[in-house]
């Protein structure tokens, strides 16, 4: 049976109605306004947006490509020390010159440093400089048996000592900005410390794509509830956005700004490249007048390691600091910084980056920063010097965009020791000072303690091997950060640390022929192997004598009127005794007798250029800088020859490569046995004169040096291996009435104390006599050759032929000056010098006598002097 189906078939009018109803639609959407409007609106925001978008994108898609178009950050030149010789008898370990190799860019495995390797022995180290030494790449074993340097040997056999690879001191700053930075790369920066800058700042860094939105939302929700910005939500991306290219301005458009540079930043570059930008870019303080960026610079400056030393609190530190690195300062806030740091432990903890104990152990480790003495590591003062040097001959931006080494001649141990002698003996100033201004005042009834303001004293110290001209310690001021003036480089009044002058230019006369006042200036190079000595009745000795009394000086149409301390005069007495005990009468006279002329000639070959023929000069009227009286002293420090002083030793560029050597300029000046006499003289200053309380702060070492007091108070001092000079003084040129031996001289045996302590410094050697010279013993009765019937005698330097050659227990020949009792020191010194800073004026004081205990001088203080040329008659 068939059956038919009939399929009812859908009305379409016209078979065409799924066509009717689109158009139904499209003529319904056309008719009705507000959905045409819509529309438009919604096509014209989308291409509106897509329009800004795409501007924005183009805009800082090529900000970011101008950015890291070439070095990302501004390298710098390189500021090395001077390098550390070690010698046979040398007390180091191993491990420590290791430790200094490892500083020095030196590595434990061979050829994986460009600098050099070395290598841990049983019996010492063995170094191999690479080829970007310092040094020639010669290997050399240090044989250390129990801590004493045994043998030092090369493939050429023995070698009496060695230097190590010197090490980086700091970096130039970048121009203008005065920030120091050492760039790293991610390689370079310890696990440790990518975990804790994680841990604290981005979690999810490896994992979001440079926004975390969920973080973002939880701080937007925070700060809306509470109605104040508290958290920042920003990644570490977005943190890097906004320091390379935005203000720190907290507004919703920089958000939205922030977020798109992350975007593109991801875009462009890796992870790891995003975290060693950052690495090198966040801000962490402040040292002195730099700032800190870059944890490479921070490491150095809050711990004085190198990065790859650092350890687990350190780490934590320096990580929680980067929020506020101003409020955590560790040195500021410790409390803050420890609270921030076991912090950071804590979320290291919740990251699984350590364990628990581990964060416990860490949290229990005390704050372990170096040093906040800026001085005592970058010595900016010092850096600042050899900036000036380096930029008259090379182009600052060059220098620094090719990273040239500077090998400088500062000795980071001494400058270390500069600095906090400097430290300390200031904090005895500032006591004596405030006891100057510290009055008792009647007010009413009432009797109140008043203090009087002014301003705080300044210092300088100059240090300096007496025989290169290196600078090897160099303080320009006491706090760098509060100011940069380098008073190592101005000018003071000189005071009686120019008498040393007068004496050269008398004692000359054992060389060259009798005093003839006003005649030619004395030869200033002799050999001591030259012609005999003239006759010794013609000739000054340092048991010449001199008469010590109230004097006027007539030097042209001028009068000029010194006076003595306390105004005491000790009639006639020995050149000896007047230069230890600083007699300003006596020193005037002889300056007169020798020739004011000859004396301003010796001071000027000896770069005292300012000084002009008066009887001013003799007590150091004129002005110098402490670096100009450094070098000056090399005449006495170094048989007669002057050194000019130098900074760096050699430039050199990335590779190792030289581009300028400097040596330094020399220039005979003074005859060696002329200089031989002079340094036995200023010993007794020392011993027994002035400066006897350097004696009695526990310095012993055999040295030579002078007081001097201006407005300032001044010290000149030498050893056998180190020249020291130290100024004290106000910016604003008012007397700071003390003296040379209660303020300059105690900053100066505290460095030398801790100097001589140093291997390449200790035992220093006394001074020796050159040939021509001989030492003496004198009878201290009559300063005559003593013999075995005189009870006490003194020896005494002269050039040989100029002797005295009468003994002791011979008779004085008639109307000869009496023997002077001043001929011999006393055991100790008991007055101290006070150079005249004016015509007629008393010049008044302390004498320091040990360790800031000091004997008070109840006369009143002297009015403040003026100016420059104060004390110079008109000329």
């Amino acid at each position: 049976m068939a059956f038919k189906l009939k399929i009812p078939q859908r009305k379409n009018n016209g078979g065409n109605g799924g066509g009717n109803q689109k158009s139904r639609a499209i003529a319904w959407f056309a008719k009705d306004p507000i959905l045409r409007i819509s529309l438009a609106a919604f096509a014209l925001f989308s291409v509106l947006v897509l329009g800004v978008f795409s501007f924005f994108f183009i805009k800082y898609d090529r900000m970011i490509e101008e950015r890291f178009r070439g070095p990302v950050f501004t390298t710098s030149a390189r500021i090395f020390a001077r390098a550390r010789t070690v010698r046979p008898g040398d007390h180091v370990s191993a491990r420590e010159l290791a430790s200094v190799l490892g500083r020095a860019g030196y590595s434990e495995r061979e050829r994986e440093s460009p600098i050099g390797s070395y290598k841990l022995l049983s019996s010492g180290i063995q170094i191999a400089p690479g080829p970007q030494s310092y040094h020639a790449p010669e290997s050399a074993s240090i044989q250390i048996h129990d801590g004493v340097v045994d043998s030092i040997s090369s493939g050429n056999g023995p070698l009496a000592a060695y230097e190590l690879e010197p090490v980086m001191v700091t970096s130039l700053s970048e121009a203008g900005q005065r920030t120091k930075r050492q760039l790293v790369s991610y390689q370079d920066i310890p696990k440790v410390l990518v975990n804790a800058v994680l841990a604290i700042e981005d979690r999810r860094f490896f994992q979001h794509g440079g926004v975390n939105y969920l973080r973002l939302l939880e701080a937007a929700w925070i700060d809306v509830t509470h109605q104040a910005h508290r958290q920042g939500g920003s990644t570490i991306t977005m943190q890097l956005s906004r320091a390379f290219f935005l203000s720190p301005e907290k507004t919703f458009k920089r958000k939205l700004t922030e977020m798109m540079i992350a975007l593109e930043l991801e875009q462009k570059f890796s992870k790891e490249q995003i975290f060693e930008f950052y690495a090198n870019r966040i801000d962490l303080g402040q040292r002195g007048s730099f700032a800190i960026s870059g944890i490479g610079e921070a490491e150095h400056a809050y711990f004085n390691k190198d990065l790859k030393d650092i350890t687990l609190p350190e780490a934590a530190l320096l990580a929680g600091i980067i929020q506020a690195p101003s409020a955590l300062s560790p040195y500021r806030h410790p409390e803050r910084a420890l609270e921030r740091r076991n912090l950071v432990l804590d979320s290291m903890v919740e990251t699984h980056a350590i364990t628990k104990e581990e964060a416990e152990k860490a949290k229990a480790t005390p704050l372990k920063l170096a040093a906040p003495n800026v001085e005592a590591s970058d010595a900016p003062y010092f850096v600042d010097l050899v900036r000036d040097t380096l930029v008259s001959k090379f182009n600052e931006r060059e220098m620094n965009e090719q990273a040239y080494r500077v090998y400088t001649t500062i000795d980071p141990d001494l400058q270390k020791a500069a600095a906090q002698a400097v430290d300390a003996g200031m904090k005895l100033v500032d006591a004596q000072v405030t006891k100057l201004r510290t009055k008792r005042v009647k007010k009413g009834k009432k009797t109140e303690t008043e203090i009087t303001p002014g301003p705080a004293a300044q210092v300088a110290m100059v240090v300096m091997d007496p025989h290169t001209g290196e600078i090897l310690a160099l303080v320009g001021g006491r706090n760098y950060g509060v100011s940069q003036l380098d008073h190592a480089t101005a000018k003071r009044p000189t005071g009686s640390i120019f008498k040393p002058f007068v004496y050269a230019a008398a004692i000359n006369t054992g060389v060259t022929g009798p005093i003839t006042p006003g005649g030619p200036a004395p030869a200033s190079n002799g050999d001591p192997a030259s012609a005999a000595a003239p006759p010794q009745d013609s000739v000054f000795t340092p048991v010449s004598m001199v008469d010590d009394a109230a004097t006027t000086f007539a030097y042209g149409d001028q009068i000029y009127e010194p006076r003595n301390y306390k105004e005491e005069y000790h009639g006639p007495v020995t050149a000896r005794y007047a230069l230890a005990m600083s007699l300003n009468n006596a020193t005037v006279k002889l300056a007169e007798e020798v020739g004011y002329d000859k004396v301003s000639d010796l001071a000027k070959a000896a770069g005292i250029t300012s000084v002009r023929p008066t009887p001013a000069m003799a007590l150091g009227s004129y002005d110098a800088t402490p670096l100009d009286m450094a070098a000056a002293y090399t005449v006495f420090a170094n048989a007669g020859q002057r050194i000019a002083p130098i900074l760096v030793n050699s430039v050199r560029n990335t590779k190792g490569e030289v581009i300028e050597n400097y040596a330094p300029e020399k220039k005979s000046v003074l005859d060696p046995r002329v200089a031989a006499v002079m340094t036995n003289m200023m010993e007794a200053v020392i011993n027994s004169g002035t400066a006897a309380a350097v004696r009695g702060m526990g310095f012993t070492a055999p040295a030579a040096g002078k007081t001097g007091t201006s407005h300032d108070g001044w010290f000149a001092g030498y050893t056998s291996n180190l020249l020291c000079i130290v100024w004290v003084g106000y910016d604003d040129y008012s007397d700071i009435h003390l003296s040379g031996a209660q303020t300059a001289a105690p900053i100066w045996a505290e460095f030398m104390k801790h100097a001589v302590a140093l291997p390449e410094y200790s035992h220093p050697e006394g001074f020796g006599l050159p040939a021509g010279v001989s030492s003496v013993q004198l009878d201290k009765a009559t300063n005559r050759l003593a013999t075995p019937s005189c009870l006490e005698t003194y020896a005494v330097a002269f050039i040989e032929g100029t002797e005295p050659k009468d003994t002791c227990d011979q008779p004085l020949p008639p109307n000869t000056l009496a023997s002077a009792p001043n001929g011999a020191l006393p055991g100790e010194g008991e007055k101290d010098d006070h150079s005249v800073g004016k015509p007629g004026e008393q010049k008044k004081g302390f004498f320091g006598k040990v360790a800031g205990f000091f004997k008070g001088d109840k006369s009143p203080p002297p009015a403040p002097a003026k100016p420059k040329g104060d004390g110079q008659p008109p000329q």
